[in-house]
């Protein structure tokens, strides 16, 4: 018997393209004399996901185990697509790679549009922005009457189910809103410490939100500005410390499933605020980090929510992000779970209003996702 014939096809083409590629690699190098870092390196040639290029190996000899998938998992991209990239550094579909070097700064941002909202591309990109300490230190006060107009009648009342499997947490706690702080105009004055009219004040409402859909939540309150100062740490700290209670929380209960960073953005209220049906909400997107093991199902969890947000809340979304450590974080606690979620929910012009809106639409989309993944129905937690 002709051995050659036991082979499939398919295997010996995706066998040679990988010998030509590394033969070509090697060639340019050499004839070139190029010095290409391995950071770089991996950039131009992205495009080849060694996990995903082994399952379209394993596809190829067992077709059944995708037969369920409409879709292929991954397609092997054309070798003169790969070359050029890697002799070039230019990736066809990202402008930022053919302008880099000629806008000073361009190529910092390394921010991948994963699902891009509603007027979402490269001028409106997501940019983590962290107040030095001295401006920690200048306490805003609060705007009292616009706390009144907002006031929650149901705090405090509902019953948190015995079983918690979310965690929400805010690494940024200081992150308020222009219209809720008392004679301040100035975005990068937007933050306080009064969990009233910070991020620690959407965090609350979304507990109390997912509690009424029989969904058990610990909320973690702590004042970030507070510890920072006490250890002596700059605020592009902040995910240290939060790591230390995120692990915490996670050691003494193994049945948390979903960890929430709640954030605002810096953004003006033209790129985060939409209206419809008559409503006004304050738009959120999902940062999801990429230098985690668990970065491709987080991803996956954030486009599924994302994806239900859009069905019935049409531009809510300015879309999900994925960063490195080149721009941001690139982790953001993301590792120790598989379903964990830092959720930017609106910029410093936004109302209370807005926010809640924004926040009762998410919590409803979340509690579909959640027991339809978990297998159960929605229990009534105040029955």
């Amino acid at each position: 018997m002709n051995p050659l014939k036991i082979i499939p096809l398919k295997f010996i083409y995706r066998s040679v393209l990988v010998v030509l590629l590394m033969f070509f690699t090697i060639s340019l190098f050499i004839v070139l004399k190029v010095n290409i870092t391995s950071l770089k390196m991996s950039n131009s040639i992205g495009i080849l996901n060694g996990q995903k290029l082994f399952v379209e190996f394993f596809k190829s000899e067992n077709h059944s185990f995708f037969r369920k998938l409409n879709t292929p998992v991954f397609t092997i991209p054309k070798i003169t697509d790969v070359a050029f990239q890697i002799a070039t550094t230019i990736k066809p579909t990202d402008i930022r790679t053919y302008l880099g070097n000629e806008i000073p700064g361009l190529r910092m941002h390394e921010t991948e549009i994963v699902v891009a909202g509603e007027g979402t591309n490269l001028r409106n990109l997501p940019k983590e922005s962290a107040p030095p300490n001295r401006a920690l230190l200048k306490e805003r006060q609060a705007s009292e009457e616009k706390l009144k107009e907002n006031q929650r009648t149901d705090d405090g009342r509902l019953k948190n189910p015995e079983n918690k499997t979310v965690f929400i947490y805010q690494s940024h706690s200081w992150e308020s809103f222009l219209p809720v702080l008392k004679d301040v105009k100035t975005p990068d004055d937007a933050i306080s410490s009064d969990e009233r009219v910070n991020v620690i004040g959407l965090g609350n409402r979304l507990a109390q939100d997912l509690m009424s859909k029989g969904i058990g939540v610990e909320h973690d309150k702590t004042n970030m500005t507070q510890e920072l100062l006490k250890k002596g740490w700059e605020s592009t700290k902040a995910y240290v410390e939060s790591r230390e209670i995120v692990e915490a929380a996670a050691a003494n209960n193994n049945q948390f499933k979903y960890f929430i960073d709640i954030h605002r953005d810096s953004l003006g209220k033209e790129t985060t605020t939409k209206t419809i049906n008559g409503t006004s909400y304050a738009r959120l997107y999902f940062v999801v980090g990429k230098e985690n093991k668990n970065y491709l199902e987080n991803l996956e969890v954030a486009k599924a929510l994302n994806s239900q947000l859009e069905q019935k809340y049409p531009g809510i979304s300015r879309g999900v992000f994925l960063k490195t450590y080149k721009d941001g974080n690139g982790v953001y606690n993301q590792d120790l779970s598989d379903k964990a979620m830092l959720l930017e929910i609106g910029g410093v012009d936004n109302n209370l209003n807005e926010l809640n809106n924004t926040i009762d639409v998410f919590s409803n989309i979340l509690a579909e996702y959640y027991w339809k993944t978990n297998g159960s129905n929605e229990v009534n937690a105040n029955g």
